[in-house]
């Protein structure tokens, strides 16, 4: 089983006025197979939890640690933490003009594992994962998120998470501009990959309503960069009825 471990995480960020606090003291313990989601108001640091495990230059750890399995994750470049399991399903994707989404995967899979998949069973596997998501044949040809719909992008992370099998996933903001279908779509994904590596998840949303298709063992809710209360899968349908207004308050 592995573990990541978050504990006492402070997390800054530059700005015109100085550095800027926004974590204030986040602990965290994921363990291989469980889902936990992170909920909260705009603004109160869930994405920057997300960006700073991932490893982004435009957040300073000031005070804490992020362990997987015990190794300093803060040491680690972006590329070795891939390597060491951890994967990003970011918010807003960026295009990569002039790579196509084939290339991409295979590169980012020999990057991953060290070693290029044998090109009949690769061509099978994702094959197989487009399909599971919905994803037509010429989508494999595009340049990576380049003139994407919203849809289009998160089912292409998704497709990388099936393909790339890490440790564990932080999804940040998954089902933001999504429709119906398409989250139900992009839940099924999560959970197959989920069910398939017993993939340790990091849910980071702002609504309830992929909590539907994706069942947390563990909530937590997130006010002024610290967690304000963690529960069971219960919390999140109190939050549906009550939103955020009594943290936020307090």
């Amino acid at each position: 089983m592995s573990i990541l471990q978050v504990k006492n995480l402070h997390v800054s960020v530059d700005t015109d006025q100085g550095a800027k606090e926004i974590l204030r003291g986040v602990d965290l313990t994921i363990r291989s197979g469980e889902i936990h989601a992170v909920m909260g108001p705009n603004g109160s640091g869930k994405s920057t939890l997300a960006y700073s495990i991932a490893g982004h230059p435009k957040y300073t750890v000031t005070d804490g640690e992020i362990l997987l399995d015990g190794e300093n994750v803060l040491e680690m470049s972006v590329d070795e933490r891939a390597r060491a399991g951890l994967f990003l399903a970011m918010q807003y994707p960026v295009e990569i003009p002039g790579v196509s989404v084939s290339n991409f995967l295979r590169t980012a899979k020999t990057a991953v594992t060290g070693e290029a998949p044998a090109l009949r069973t690769w061509i099978k596997d994702v094959r197989e994962a487009m399909d599971n998501l919905k994803i037509d044949s010429t989508f494999s040809e595009r340049n990576v998120n380049e003139g994407f719909s919203g849809g289009e992008k998160k089912r292409h992370e998704i497709l990388q998470l099936e393909l790339l099998k890490p440790r564990f996933a932080i999804l940040d903001e998954t089902d933001s501009g999504l429709d119906v279908d398409a989250l139900k779509i992009v839940s099924e994904g999560v959970n197959r990959a989920h069910a398939a590596s017993d993939l340790g998840v990091l849910l980071i949303t702002h609504y309830t309503r992929i909590l539907r298709y994706i069942k947390p063992d563990f909530v937590h809710v997130f006010v002024a960069g610290k967690i304000a209360e963690e529960g069971g899968p219960e919390l999140a349908d109190r939050l549906e009825a009550e939103g955020y207004d009594r943290y936020v308050k307090a």
